[in-house]
């Protein structure tokens, strides 16, 4: 183990640090979370993928033709797609695709049993109705799913030591009563007064359950949203990624690299001009150890999912010495690029900090993005609304 935890002194609660030389390219960690699950508007518009890991279950060539619109691609190189939906299953009682048997259990064993359609558990039709409420609340891009509340109070329905789970939820990092609803209504997108009590409501009238009543007070469900919203790491899977990095990695003469280069280049751009950036399944997870990582606008080390699921591995991506502080950007890379103003507004709205990062306490804050850049970002955001439309 190269990592261990402690108390940060200035105010950010806990960091992780190396417990010895770390080289850059060196993996930190790998881990699996706690609980995940994919976003509703992802799934709705069929991005495949397990129920239980994840992992994109289409072909890297399926994958292309529907999010292209377009059925005649046929992608070079079919040994470089490692996907293989002979091995997928689904529930016995119902439509829920998982990538394996194994998965299937584990999903049974931890919350399925309890969510399943043909379960009487709880009120289905309440979940379906609380599914799509939530869609009606929040819209793509997506930062969070009111699935991942149910996955967790189903879980707590199902846990044999519900305490232990219960404390392990409630351990992730709690921020200040007075921002709660903030942190809360930001999750939700556009603020409507009502969304919280309606949300909780549904969600009290499927899945109640008086070991966490606390959790279904206006406080407490409040307290529950904005710990997924300071917490959850975002989980993106494709066998298409996997299929190009494969494809680097052939032996290939230079003329035949060349033609393989521009087919990838050509299949991106007919992707982007038809799904925009939405191009994996995605999801959310709550991961104990990763998200003890703190944020710098320069860190040295990152998330990535090599296993096409959410299996998650650290990353450095600078040397670390022992004792230093590992890092990771809360960022997209776009935002990462830019000035110190427009970033520490994002990290204000959505995490509730400022930044104090050796990046942001040298530069100044004239060193920002032009308005023209701004304007950039949000046609980027209106073409990525455009699947919706489709």
């Amino acid at each position: 183990m190269s990592w261990y935890i402690k108390q940060v002194d200035d105010g950010k609660g806990y960091g992780l640090f190396a417990k010895q030389d770390i080289t850059c390219g060196d993996v930190i960690l790998e881990e699996e979370p706690l609980v995940c699950s994919q976003f509703s508007w992802n799934k709705l518009y069929k991005y495949r993928a397990c129920d239980y890991c994840l992992k994109s279950l289409e072909t890297a060539e399926e994958m292309c033709r529907r999010l292209a619109q377009n059925p005649s691609i046929n992608l070079p190189h079919p040994e470089c797609c490692k996907a293989k939906p002979e091995t997928n299953v689904h529930c016995l009682n119902c439509e829920e695709v998982y990538c394996s048997m194994a998965c299937r259990e584990k999903a049974y064993n931890e919350y399925h049993k309890t969510l399943c359609p043909s379960s009487d558990q709880c009120d289905k039709s309440a979940l379906e109705v609380l599914d799509e409420t939530w869609r009606g609340f929040h819209f793509p891009p997506e930062t969070a799913s009111i699935q991942m509340i149910m996955r967790i109070l189903a879980r707590i329905k199902q846990e044999d030591k519900k305490e232990e789970f219960i404390a392990a939820i409630e351990r992730f990092c709690h921020i200040s009563t007075n921002n709660v609803e903030q942190i809360a209504h930001k999750l939700l997108g556009e603020q409507f007064s009502n969304q919280i009590s309606v949300l909780r409501d549904q969600l009290k009238s499927a899945l109640f359950d008086e070991s966490v009543q606390h959790w279904f007070t206006t406080d407490g469900f409040k307290n529950i949203f904005a710990l997924l919203g300071t917490n959850q790491q975002g989980i993106g899977s494709s066998a298409l990624s996997v299929w190009v990095l494969n494809c680097d990695e052939l032996n290939l003469q230079e003329s035949d690299r060349l033609d393989l280069d521009s087919c990838i280049d050509d299949l991106y751009q007919e992707l982007n001009n038809v799904a925009g950036t939405f191009l994996n399944c995605e999801g959310a997870g709550l991961y104990v150890t990763q998200s003890k990582c703190n944020h710098s606008c320069d860190p040295n080390a990152e998330v990535s999912y090599l296993y096409n699921n959410h299996r998650l591995t650290l990353k450095a991506t600078k040397d670390l010495n022992q004792d230093e502080e590992i890092t990771i950007s809360y960022l997209s890379e776009c935002l990462q690029s830019r000035g110190k103003i427009t970033r520490q507004e994002f990290l204000r709205e959505n995490y509730l900090f400022n930044c104090q990062c050796n990046k942001c306490m040298t530069l100044s804050e004239i060193d920002d993005v032009t308005s023209d850049e701004d304007y950039d970002e949000k046609d980027d955001d209106d073409n990525n609304n455009n699947l919706l439309e489709n």
